[in-house]
C-alpha cells in the first residue's frame, strides 16, 4: 500500500483565545512554518504566527514605475521617432503633453500589478488545498479554530510535534495528508 506524505499536523481549538495562545506558544517554541484558520478575522493572530509584512506594496510600486516609464517611452517613440508631426511649432518631445497618458498608464499598471501580485503571492488560484482532507476542517467556517504546523518546517518531527501540540490541550489533533 502506498504511503501518503504528510502535509502537516493540525490542532483544533474551541475559542479564539485558545488559538492565539497556542499560536504564540508555537512560535516561541521555534516553529516558523505555521498557519491558523478561523471563521472570522482575529486581530492578534497574524502577529502570533509571525506574519509581518507582505510583498504587495513593492509589487505595486514596481508596476507603477514600469507603467510610468512605459507610457512615457511609448509616447516618445510615437511622437519623436516613428511619426513626428510639427504642431504649432512645439518641439517633438513636448513632455507636458505626455503627462496625462503617462499618469493613466502608471495607474493601470499599478492596479494590474496589485491584482496579479496579490494572487501570485497568496498562491492563488488554488482549487485544492490539503487541509480539506481533514473531515473536521469543515467546522473552520462555523465555530472551530485550527492551527497547523507544516511538515516542511525545519523543526518538524512527527512524534515531537504531536507531543508539543498535545501540550497545548487542543480539542483534537489530525494528520493532514498531502
Amino acid at each position: 500500500m502506498k504511503k501518503v506524505p504528510i502535509y502537516g499536523l493540525m490542532a483544533e481549538f474551541d475559542s479564539p483565545a485558545d488559538l492565539v495562545k497556542a499560536a504564540h506558544r508555537t512560535y516561541e517554541e521555534g516553529y516558523r512554518k505555521i498557519d491558523a484558520y478561523s471563521p472570522f478575522p482575529i486581530e492578534e493572530l497574524a502577529e502570533a504566527i509571525g506574519f509581518h509584512r507582505s510583498g504587495v506594496p513593492l509589487v505595486v510600486l514596481v508596476g507603477g514605475i514600469l507603467g510610468c516609464v512605459g507610457g512615457y517611452m511609448m509616447q516618445y517613440w510615437i511622437h519623436v521617432i516613428n511619426y513626428p508631426i510639427n504642431v504649432g511649432g512645439r518641439p517633438f518631445n513636448s513632455w507636458p503633453s505626455f503627462v496625462v497618458v503617462t499618469f493613466e498608464t502608471t495607474i493601470l499598471f499599478a492596479g494590474l500589478a496589485a491584482v496579479f501580485g496579490m494572487l501570485a503571492l497568496n498562491g492563488l488560484p488554488m482549487p485544492y488545498h490539503p487541509v480539506f482532507n481533514v473531515p473536521r476542517f469543515a467546522f473552520a467556517t462555523k465555530d472551530r479554530f485550527f492551527l497547523i504546523i507544516f511538515s516542511s518546517d525545519v523543526k518538524y518531527d512527527r512524534a515531537a510535534t504531536r507531543r508539543f501540540l498535545e501540550s497545548l490541550e487542543p480539542r483534537s489533533i489530525s494528520e493532514v495528508p498531502s
